[in-house]
């Protein structure tokens, strides 16, 4: 007959439990670590893009590379092009802006992006984010037109996930910055990017770009508290079983 649990000898006992444990701090410190090495890049990232708020932006990317570019390489690289606004019209992204922190000067609330072709110098077309516009003020922003220099940043294409309503092209109303979708709504030839203009003026007269500072202050950097959490629960984990391993051996004990 196999011994049933109770009687089992207590470090027989603890086998099981402690594999278990070694798993679960392992996995709870790997998961730590990734975080810590995750805030490293994360920071390196912010720095940056700082780094490039404070200097001259760089040229655009030859059209003719496009194609071999990674967007997400190129995602919030500081660039400055020259061209022509197109007389396509505009579409709108719909999006909600939170308020800044006190003292900033945006537009927030329900709206919409403002995005339209620009054609540069060297005949190829991007799409440029103009910048939020509250929901209600929408209808009176008419297409920009002329030549214009614009510094921005480069953009990847935002993800749609499964809750992400469905754009209505037709109305050139969209839900996600999909540049390749919203030029094709504009007639347009697509690009694997797009460009988000820098504010310009007072940021309270839409279309309002980015500001950079703002930017930057709004990218989430809670990679050490994660990672605090994961150390965190691998001690609990191991006071836990030390709580179970003392208990498991004393009671024997008491028994004697």
């Amino acid at each position: 007959m196999s011994a049933s649990p109770s009687t089992l000898p207590p470090r027989q006992k603890l086998l099981l439990p402690a594999l278990l444990t070694v798993v679960g701090v392992g996995v709870l410190c790997l998961l730590g670590s990734w975080q810590l090495q995750r805030m490293g890049e994360k920071r390196a990232f912010i720095e940056r893009l700082q780094t490039q708020a404070e200097g001259p932006p760089s040229a655009m990317p030859p059209s003719a590379e496009w194609s071999k570019l990674d967007p997400a390489r190129l995602d919030l690289q500081r660039v400055e092009v020259k061209g022509t606004y197109l007389d396509n019209g505009i579409a709108g992204v719909r999006t909600t802006i939170a308020a800044g922190r006190p003292g900033s000067r945006q537009l927030s609330g329900f709206g919409r992006w403002v995005f339209q072709g620009f054609r540069l110098e060297d005949g190829a077309t991007i799409l440029v984010n103009r910048g939020f516009v509250p929901e209600e003020r929408y209808a009176a922003i008419a297409p920009a037109s002329g030549t214009a220099t614009i510094a921005g940043f480069l953009r990847a294409p935002e993800i749609r996930n499964s809750f992400t309503p469905a754009d209505l092209p037709g109305q050139r109303e969209f839900y996600t910055r999909d540049p390749e979708a919203i030029a094709a709504s504009l007639g347009l030839p697509g690009a694997p990017f797009y460009l988000e203009a820098e504010r310009r003026g007072d940021g309270m007269t839409p279309p309002a770009g980015v500001d950079v500072k703002e930017l930057i202050a709004r990218i989430p950097d809670n990679h050490l508290q994660y990672a605090a959490t994961w150390f965190g629960l691998a001690l609990t984990l191991i006071g836990v079983f030390a709580t179970f391993a003392f208990q498991a051996r004393r009671k024997p004990a008491e028994a004697g």
